[in-house]
This record gives structure tokens, sequence and C-alpha cells, in this order.
């Protein structure tokens, strides 16, 4: 792949889109999002159900098939397709653009996530005609998508894919392994955690309003027996009230609160916090001890193993 000879990306992300998991028994994990997460079905065509949280039409995409909970994922970007395709293509990434490539995408670049070959949709927006979102709901609902974790052999390679190509900036790492990347205000919407043993999904997050709104799903989910995996606890690198679960086809999903937001992108700082370690908080390296994974209590060895 060429060098960059200026700091500007050819695909400018601006927010993560969507994802799509694949099960051998879809309607079942259509049921855990409607039911568990309260996602809320926009469109059926064949065996592939659309889900959203709010205003887009999908931000879920369950489809037949082998398991895979990241089959593909979409962003947004900023500028045209058209740009976006001739600098991916200055820089040796051939990336196809595709009209009407899903229900309210009317046009996406597409391209392979390097190592994976996970495909990757670029788009400028969802479209909100006909069977566009639906309205922001005040139950259990998680307000977002926040973020995608994906395990990965090549972390500088992968990590050097999402910041030169797709205009990513570095937030945290946690030792040599586990690295957070941001694309807007938010402290991350991608994570890559370095294994040779392990590949594809990591897990996959939404974002809850506040505490109250997050122990409201905690409740819910306990109901249906759904019993968490890890927390609550607070990361260090974030800083965001997490927990995590397993989807009824073992993928993990977080459901989480309060995450960092930078204040300053020139500066790298973080909007103050009062559980923040220092003052300005940036971007760094952070050592194995429990204050990076959980400040609150024990770290899940099987969700840190690599």
């Amino acid at each position: 792949m060429a060098t960059r000879l200026d700091n500007r990306a050819p695909a400018p992300v601006t927010r993560p889109g969507f994802y799509e998991v694949r099960s051998p028994d879809p309607e079942r994990l259509v049921h855990y999002y409607q039911d568990a997460l309260d996602l809320v079905v926009t469109e059926r065509s064949g065996s592939t159900t659309y889900l959203t949280t709010g205003v887009d039409h999908h931000c879920v995409i369950v489809a037949q098939g082998e398991p895979d909970g990241r089959a593909a994922v979409g962003f947004e970007v900023a500028g045209s397709l058209t740009d976006v395709q001739r600098d991916l293509k200055k820089l040796g990434v051939d990336a196809e653009l595709r009209s009407d490539p899903q229900p309210e995408i009317r046009a996406a670049l597409t391209l392979p996530e390097p190592e994976t070959a996970t495909p990757i949709y670029l788009y400028q927006s969802q479209e909100h005609s006909g069977a566009g979102g639906v309205p922001t709901a005040l139950g259990i609902r998680p307000a977002k998508l926040g973020h995608i974790a994906s395990y990965v052999e090549d972390l500088e390679g992968a990590q050097g894919f999402y910041t030169d190509v797709l205009g990513f900036r570095w937030s945290d790492t946690i030792g040599d392994f586990f690295t957070f990347l941001r694309c807007n205000a938010d402290h991350h919407a991608i994570n890559l955690m370095r294994s040779v043993k392990k590949h594809g999904l990591f897990h996959v997050a939404f974002e809850m309003r506040d505490i109250v709104h997050l122990k409201d799903a905690l409740d819910h989910l306990a109901a249906r027996e759904i019993r968490l995996q890890w927390g609550p606890g607070r990361h260090g690198a974030g800083h965001n009230i997490f927990t995590y679960h397993h989807d009824p086809d073992g993928n993990l999903v977080e459901l989480f609160t309060e995450i960092d937001k930078i204040s300053d992108e020139a500066t790298g700082q973080f909007e103050p916090r009062p559980w923040h370690e220092s003052w300005p908080q940036v971007p760094q390296f952070w050592g194995l001890g429990p204050g990076a994974a959980n400040k609150w209590g024990p770290i899940d060895p099987e969700m840190m193993a690599h």
C-alpha cells in the first residue's frame, strides 16, 4: 500500500452504521434483538431481517448462514463516494461502487477488510423513505450502535488500515494487544485485539442513555434469564460503564454508558470526568493492571484472553 503524503485519509468515516450477523437459526436471533434489546424490525427480505435502534433504517442485519457475528460492517463517510473511490485508488485500494446494495442505502463502496476479508460498506447516509427508521424509544431500547470489536492477528496492519485508509484516530492501547480507535467524538467506534487463536467478532456494543437506562435494560435481561458474562464495571480505557452478555448464538454483546468524549481533537483531550486518572486525559498506552480493564473490580480472564 502506498504511503500517504498528507494527513487526509481517503475514506473519512464519521460513524459506525451497521453490522451483519449470520446464524443457522436467524429467527431465534431476530427474537433476541426484538425481545431482549427492543430493537425494531424495519424490513424483511427472504431470510434476511433488518433491525434498528432508532432513526436509521437498520443498524443490525440478521441473515441465514454459518455462524458469524461480524459477516459485514458498514460505516458512514463524509464527501462524495466517487471522490472517496478515487482517493482509495491512489492508495492502491480497489473499492467497487454499487447501487442499492441494501434497503435505504442508495449507493455504497465495498471493499474487503485486510486479513479477515470481511466486506466493508462505505456510504453517505441511510434514506428514510417509506420503511425508514422508528421514533426513539424511552424504554430499554439502546440509544445507538456504539462500536464493533474484532480479533486480528496483525494488529499494526489492521490499525494502519483503519487510520490511514478509513480516517480513524487512535484513542488508547492496552498493553501491546488491544487498541481503541475513534471516528467522531466517541472514544472508540472500533476495537482491535491481537490474537492468533481467535478470529472474527470479539463483541458488538450498544450505548445506553445513562446508568438508569442501563440498569433498566439489565433488569429486562434478567427477567428473560439472560445472565451477564462480565460487569457491571468501569473500563479504564474509554471509562465507559460496561456489561457483557451472550446472544443465543454465543456472540458477545456489550451494553454501556458514560463513554469518554473527545473535547478537543487538535490536542487529543477527552472531556473532563471526575473518574479520570489525570488531567488532561489524553490517548495513552495503558499497562496490564486492573485499572485499564475494570476500575471497579475483577477482570474476566476469558474476556481478556488473546
